[in-house]
């Protein structure tokens, strides 16, 4: 078969100003219009071109150990193909939603019915007008068989017949079905359901007021991608929001230019960089380049692997081009443009990470006294069994966060990302390690800095440098 690509070789000369990174003054032009947007909140930092390390993260106040530097929001996330079995969350922001009732009785339910992690998500229809419902928390279950409900429970939780005993104090705001009808995107407010339509979900939603152009297609695109690797979904976002953004900036040019609208259908290529410039600033590679090597492959067989990763690629390419093609961003479906945004998740993407409020609920049922716990616990216990260890599943995903991706690796970094106890939703959440002073570049580490020295090396030359912190050059051989 022939994998290369034939928009690569028209448009060589748009591709090339596409995959052209920014100067260094578009650069922070860009990034501090992120700092001081009100969708992020950043307590004193300032990124600043760093010679060989590209960007950095630098303090400009003084900061506690613990004390918050950075909630960054997402410029693209996705919730794994195989977590939304477990969690129905936000298909926005990834709060939880629908009720502690919803959420329990929706994985017993699919659970009855044999769906496995990789079957992807089933499309009952779970909004919800109920407003007692509940929130979030971490884990903690002893180790025992599933034990199933008898037949109906588990619907009857889901359908909100059957209350659980002090639900009401973990209310979670209500089901907000898609708009389009796909059936499979859900929302916790009507304005998240709209941002995401106009962000990117119009042309990816499988329902009937799709924007798509072959809902069919589509439907082969994401079947695909939830077969083989669900980082597809995410480049499908950055692909389609960066087509919307042309579009809209497309308007505003034809209104300025005395409502002459460009009916020739003649592409404005500047409008294209506007629309691509959040993508831009991101470091790149190819996917199939900077992939690492699984454990499995020979070193003498990485060639043949990385081509078969390009495959896979190329493959998922033409699949979302059937399904959302735009002739004036013909650009956007390029293997060279595919591969290198696929290759900046792979190279800055950060764990998508909101706890469930199952496990708070339970944790509070046996933190009760014992005659209320006693009582709570004849109508929770079997609830609890039947879901067995796994009981407190959080909401798992990947996402590109714009600040966060600047922060640079040391193996003793001064910061993490960390999740507070209010901190529940898919914002990247910085959190200073230790007292970090002004000036000082904020670091973070992109691996486990636990490792023996070998170890955090190799992994780290996955993302094609060597560690030179002071605690690697002490420990270097």
């Amino acid at each position: 078969m022939d994998y290369d690509c034939p928009v690569d070789a028209e448009l060589r000369g748009e591709i090339s100003a596409l995959l052209t990174p920014p100067s260094p003054a578009q650069v922070d032009k860009y990034l501090d219009e992120q700092i001081k947007s009100s969708n992020r909140h950043c307590y004193g930092i300032k990124i600043k071109q760093n010679g060989e390390l590209g960007k950095g993260v630098y303090a400009e106040l003084d900061f506690k150990e613990g004390e918050l530097l950075l909630k960054d929001q997402m410029l693209v996330g996705l919730q794994h193909s195989s977590n939304k079995i477990d969690c129905l969350v936000c298909s926005f922001c990834f709060r939880f939603i629908g009720s502690v009732e919803l959420q329990i009785g929706r994985r017993l339910y699919l659970q009855e019915l044999g769906v496995s992690a990789t079957q992807g998500c089933c499309q009952t229809d779970y909004s919800s007008e109920d407003d007692d419902l509940g929130d979030s928390g971490p884990s903690s279950s002893s180790c025992k068989e599933k034990v199933p409900l008898p037949k109906g429970f588990a619907e009857s939780l889901m359908n909100g017949a059957l209350k659980l005993p002090y639900s009401d104090k973990f209310p979670l705001p209500p089901a907000v079905p898609c708009h389009g009808g796909c059936g499979e995107a859900y929302y916790c407010s009507k304005l998240c359901a709209e941002s995401d339509w106009d962000l990117s979900h119009s042309l990816l939603c499988t329902g009937e007021k799709s924007e798509a152009v072959s809902r069919e297609a589509l439907v082969k695109f994401i079947q695909h991608a939830n077969d083989t690797n669900d980082i597809f979904l995410l480049a499908a976002k950055a692909v389609s929001s960066s087509i919307l953004k042309y579009r809209k900036l497309k308007v505003a040019r034809s209104e300025e230019q005395e409502n002459k609208p460009n009916v020739s259908g003649i592409p404005y290529p500047s409008l294209l960089l506007e629309a691509w410039k959040p993508m831009s600033v991101g470091h790149k590679r190819r996917w199939w380049d900077c992939i690492a090597l699984p454990f499995d492959v020979e070193s003498s067989d990485e060639v043949a692997f990385r081509m078969q990763i390009r495959e896979l690629a190329f493959t998922s390419l033409q699949l979302l081009k059937a399904a959302i093609f735009d002739e004036e961003c013909k650009s956007l479906f390029s293997l060279d443009i595919y591969g290198h945004i696929i290759g900046m998740f792979e190279l800055n993407n950060l764990d998508l990470v909101v706890a469930s409020p199952v496990e708070d609920y339970f944790l509070y049922i046996d933190d009760l006294p014992y005659p209320e716990k006693k009582e709570a616990e004849e109508i929770t216990r079997p609830f609890l069994d039947a879901l067995g260890d796994d009981y407190s599943v959080c909401c798992q995903g990947t996402a590109f966060y714009p600040l966060q991706s600047c922060m640079n690796h040391s193996c003793s970094p001064n910061a993490k990302a960390f999740k507070r106890e209010e901190d529940r939703d898919g914002q990247a959440t910085i959190i200073a390690l230790k007292p970090i002073s002004k000036g000082e570049e904020v670091t973070i580490s992109y691996v486990d800095e636990d490792l023996p020295f070998e170890e955090r090396q190799a992994l780290l030359a996955d993302y094609g440098f060597k560690c030179r912190c002071p605690k690697c050059l002490e420990e270097e051989p």
